[in-house]
């Protein structure tokens, strides 16, 4: 009856719906990463916007429009990579490859966060090549206890990206009833939280970039730099908001 009720709800692998989260969730999360840690975001900045952000380097638009909305684990979602001329916005999926030990079926629902970059999985996905920009206008916390999320923005509306890391061209099964895909997923990294976020998430919250400076040293830098940027924003840099901004 509930199966009926809810055709496209998937409880048994662990996909996210936005009002039901399995207690599996994700299936193929490590170990060693957070549990869910922001698995929800919005976005309102158009391409434009975000293209002024980088003026001065080569932009491709391969995503289209970019229309606001909020964003869940295997949801298609815009990203800046390197392109080849230049920086490039595009579109990829939520969640990158699972560590294959972790995975009991064929089915890989992906990995959100990277926490433990020190893993073996992630070291061949942490050099300039491979790493994303995300954008971001807010992100959720989940609360707990079925009482729904908590929202943060930017405490002075400056722009966001998260620390990312992607791949393209990954063919795995993502949903047992879609078979095998070939995609460009995402991810990103995550650290120890910041006041703000802590008194919601005491483990963790996502890497969030906040200047030019930081995006850039995050899309080129050696990883032994790059990696110094895995770390709270300051204190008093976000603010709660009632929901997605």
């Amino acid at each position: 009856m509930f199966a009926d009720t809810f055709p496209d709800l998937e409880l048994a692998d662990g996909t996210v719906s936005p009002w039901y989260r399995s207690p599996h969730l994700p299936f193929g999360r490590a170990p060693e990463e957070d549990e869910d840690v922001c698995n929800l975001y919005s976005n309102t900045r158009a391409v434009d916007a975000i293209r002024q952000l980088f003026a001065g380097h080569v932009f491709a638009n391969v995503a289209g429009n970019l229309e606001p909305g909020q964003f869940y684990p295997d949801q298609l979602a815009p990203i800046l990579r390197h392109g080849a001329e230049g920086l490039e916005l595009s579109k990829a999926r939520w969640g990158m490859p699972s560590p294959p030990s972790v995975l009991k079926t064929a089915r890989d629902p992906g990995v959100t966060n990277v926490r433990n970059t020190a893993s073996p999985h992630w070291r061949r996905w942490l050099g300039p090549a491979h790493r994303c920009l995300v954008p971001l206008t807010s992100f959720a916390e989940p609360l707990g206890a079925g009482r729904g999320n908590q929202w943060f923005a930017a405490a002075d509306e400056q722009p966001l990206f998260f620390a990312g890391v992607q791949v393209r061209g990954w063919t795995s099964v993502r949903k047992v009833k879609d078979g095998e895909t070939t995609d460009d997923l995402f991810a990103f990294l995550t650290c120890p939280p910041n006041a703000e976020v802590a008194a919601v998430h005491p483990k963790a919250m996502p890497v969030i970039l906040t200047g030019r400076d930081e995006w850039e040293a995050w899309l080129t830098q050696p990883f032994e730099m790059a990696i110094r940027l895995q770390r709270p924003l300051p204190d008093g840099a976000l603010r709660l908001v009632d929901g997605p901004a």
